[in-house]
């Protein structure tokens, strides 16, 4: 919208009050009429700025007051307009325009009332058809006029002030209500994207598992196919059909990964077969002597999927980097909580796995169900140790 459309409200309530004041100029009995009109003009101006300058509107009403008494002018009924301006300070002005507008009004309307005669008073009394009643008031002695011109006086000032108070408290209020809620589409977004954000790590964390232990599995399972036999037909043929079986199951387990993170397919089963994994270690050439003491428990699905991949990347970094000619220890204690341990020997001087992202993992994993990781160096037997704590139940 141009600069001059959006004042055009205001050149139009300026222009109505230059109306009203050369039809009250024009049928006054006043012998020079340019006093009265040069009050009436500051009252139009005042009245066009209200809206857009509410505080340079409240400076020239007080200008033309000022001017007003210098001349000797009495308040004239286009005079009322002002409230206008009582209005647009209290909706729009600033915090002092606002304070200073309501101290103003009982201010102007006591010097108002001091200029103003009798018969002036009367004679708008007249315009408003309430003369009758306020000169038998006047002749009983009831109120004194000035009592009677002030109180109209106010109520017609305060009123409009009020209301625009009351608008403004209104509008900062639905304002309030608007942030409100744009910070809380804000907040939702931001828990969205941090939700998918943590489902791209979740689903990376489990590829990086089902791949990284299929591929050390085929890896030491190609290497033991080194030291066969060249006559050794069958033994090589067994070998390359544990390849082929664990490179079809981390096919499989990796489509089920990738189908429990789609919304048609969130209730996918993945592997929890604990065994399971021990045998595909075994199979590709590792020596795993395992140990379960206590009652095996039923596990929510959950949690057996957390178990499920801690001994996956447990049994990966054994094979990874502990010995292959010293089996792997695997311990399961039902005790409460599970607790998981692994435990290879490692060569002295090795540098066990630390802050990779597998151990990272499986502590965001445990974490996420109330569970912990520790892993432990020890130097006599040269050995690495990792103890898993899962739930058995949902907390």
């Amino acid at each position: 919208m141009k600069r001059a459309e959006r004042w055009l409200p205001d050149l139009l309530a300026a222009a109505a009050v230059v109306a009203l004041a050369l039809v009250e100029v024009k049928g006054s009995a006043e012998a020079d009429p340019w006093p009265p009109l040069l009050v009436l003009a500051g009252v139009a101006l005042a009245v066009g700025l209200c809206r857009r300058l509410p505080g340079a509107a409240l400076v020239v009403a007080w200008g033309t007051g000022l001017v007003q008494l210098w001349l000797g002018v009495d308040p004239m009924l286009t005079e009322v307009v002002l409230a206008a301006v009582a209005f647009g300070c209290a909706r729009w002005g600033s915090l002092p325009t606002v304070w200073l507008s309501g101290f103003s009004i009982p201010v102007s309307v006591g010097l108002a009332v001091l200029i103003t005669s009798p018969y002036s008073f009367y004679q708008a009394l007249d315009v408003l058809g309430i003369n009758r009643i306020a000169v038998e008031t006047y002749r009983s002695g009831g109120y004194d006029w000035r009592i009677v011109a002030g109180l109209i006086g106010f109520a017609l000032m305060a009123t409009p002030w009020l209301l625009g108070l009351a608008l403004r408290f209104a509008a900062r209020s639905q304002d309030s209500r608007r942030s409100q809620v744009a910070a809380e589409a804000q907040r939702d977004q931001a828990e969205e994207i941090a939700r998918l954000r943590e489902e791209q790590a979740q689903l990376a964390r489990d590829v990086h598992d089902v791949v990284g232990h299929s591929l050390a599995v085929i890896l030491a399972q190609a290497e033991s196919a080194q030291y066969l036999e060249d006559a050794d037909t069958q033994g090589l043929k067994t070998t390359m059909a544990n390849i082929a079986g664990s490179a079809r199951s981390s096919l499989e387990d990796v489509r089920q990964v990738l189908a429990s993170t789609s919304e048609s397919q969130a209730g996918a089963v993945q592997h929890t077969d604990l065994d399971s994994l021990v045998d595909g270690v075994r199979a590709s050439g590792h020596e795993v002597l395992t140990t379960e003491v206590g009652t095996p428990q039923p596990m929510p699905p959950e949690l057996a999927v957390v178990a499920f991949r801690v001994l996956q990347e447990m049994l990966t970094n054994a094979i990874k980097h502990g010995r292959r000619d010293q089996p792997v220890h695997v311990e399961r204690h039902w005790e409460g909580d599970l607790r998981i341990e692994v435990r290879n020997a490692v060569l002295p001087g090795d540098v066990p796995p630390g802050g990779g992202q597998g151990l990272d993992g499986m502590r965001r994993r445990l974490e996420a169900v109330g569970g912990h990781l520790d892993v432990r160096r020890r130097a006599e037997p040269p050995t690495f140790t990792a103890t898993a704590w899962v739930p058995v139940r949902n907390r």
